[in-house]
């Protein structure tokens, strides 16, 4: 039990008397917290928050698995790790630093990576498996392996100033898992990684955060996980959003393990971060199967706009003091999410950026409603011939909708 026992027993009761305090976690949540195996899959952005808290919690049994080495540009977000770290193995340098914070952790690191081969022998024997992996081809084998197995999954992803978590626990074929958000792997270069498109650290930190926060609650069966829903996080406007998840009818359980490798491939050059499934991870790519997002040009606009298509503004109140395209709809995200309706049909829709008007297309897609994103959003109109307008100065002052 780890010295779990009591609040005021020995040095381990003492060390957690502060969530113990706490009614819904109490000394038997706190004893859950000692007896868990939990497995980290990647000690980076996401993993070093990860591995801080649930070390400093007291998770009984840490596995971390990372085959890479610290590097300089690590050191902005990965903070379980100082510039003397620089060339060694991620890994057991996170077993050291989690060993010093909580001696009363065992962690064991990992210095290869899972694969398809031994994916299912390595997080076999776990309790709940945190994915905060940076590439699709580890977040399709460890959701695969996790729902052959029957684990709770909790999943996070980041890029730029957007995150995203989700808990995925695929229950016999009942519940929902990555396969049933992102069908098909995005094909090889679709696709940049945080090297590529940027992140800040900060981001990694909320991020990986309530992924911890998530693995206590459903380690200890406390408050409401995360699950058949997918919360969305956008840093620059310091806001969450929530999408419902649900289980694709048609997808057939998993039972094997697939490589992926080839034909999914790494992040590499290309959109933003591409959703292939009802809800795209930060950024625009391909929707349900093999479709892609239906989307709109900056140039194809202009006629769309003199034929009287309807545009759709999904940014937030605060977010249009930059200006609007002359004659838009301003339907903040929030309120299309709960009033959609098939007035929405033919509608182009734009957000900043474009990845909050892909997710929107792809949430009225699934309920038979078919609308089209402006590729770039209103920050790709430069140069373009779309007529643009100040906002509003009653729009500007206009609360967020939710």
């Amino acid at each position: 039990m780890h010295g779990v026992s009591d609040a005021g027993d020995g040095v381990g009761g003492e060390r957690y008397t502060r969530q113990i305090r706490l009614p819904e976690l109490g000394s038997a949540g706190q004893a859950r917290l000692g007896t868990a195996r939990v497995a980290v899959i990647g000690a980076g952005g996401l993993g070093a928050p990860i591995l801080t808290y649930l070390a400093a919690a007291g998770i009984g049994r840490i596995t971390v698995f990372d085959p890479d080495v610290v590097e300089l540009t690590n050191l902005h977000r990965q903070v379980l790790f100082t510039a003397a770290d620089v060339g060694r193995p991620k890994a057991l340098v996170a077993a050291e630093r989690l060993a010093a914070l909580n001696p009363e952790v065992a962690v064991r690191p990992v210095t290869s990576a899972v694969t398809p081969q031994n994916a299912l022998e390595q997080l076999g024997g776990h309790d709940l498996v945190l994915d905060g992996s940076d590439n699709f081809p580890t977040r399709y084998l460890v959701s695969d392996a996790c729902e052959i197995l029957d684990l709770p999954l909790v999943w996070g992803s980041i890029l730029a100033f957007s995150g995203q978590v989700s808990v995925f626990w695929g229950e016999g074929g009942r519940g929902v898992t990555y396969r049933d958000v992102h069908p098909v792997p995005p094909r090889p270069g679709e696709v940049p990684s945080c090297a590529e498109a940027g992140v800040l650290g900060m981001l990694c930190g909320t991020i990986g955060a309530t992924m911890a926060m998530e693995a206590v609650k459903v380690l200890t069966g406390i408050g409401e996980p995360l699950l058949g829903r997918l919360a969305l996080y956008d840093a620059l406007r310091a806001r969450w959003d929530e999408l419902p998840l649900a289980r694709d009818p048609q997808r057939a359980p998993v039972t094997a393990i697939e490589d992926l490798e080839a034909t999914c491939g790494l992040p590499g050059p290309g959109v933003a971060e591409a959703g292939t499934g009802r809800f795209g991870e930060p950024g625009a790519g391909e929707s349900g199967g093999s479709r892609a997002v239906p989307e709109v040009t900056a140039a194809e606009l202009p006629a769309l706009m003199a034929d009287g298509v309807r545009v759709v503004d999904l940014r937030e109140s605060t977010e249009l003091g930059v200006g609007r395209i002359a004659g838009a709809e301003h339907l903040p995200l929030g309120r299309l999410l709960d009033e959609a309706g098939a007035d929405l049909d033919g509608a182009v829709l734009y957000c900043a950026s474009g990845r909050r008007s892909a997710s929107a297309v792809r949430f009225l897609a699934a309920r038979g409603i078919t609308a089209r994103s402006l590729s770039g959003g209103f920050a790709g109109l430069g140069g373009s011939e779309v007529p643009v307008e100040p906002a509003e100065p009653g729009e500007q002052a206009e609360q967020p909708s939710r």
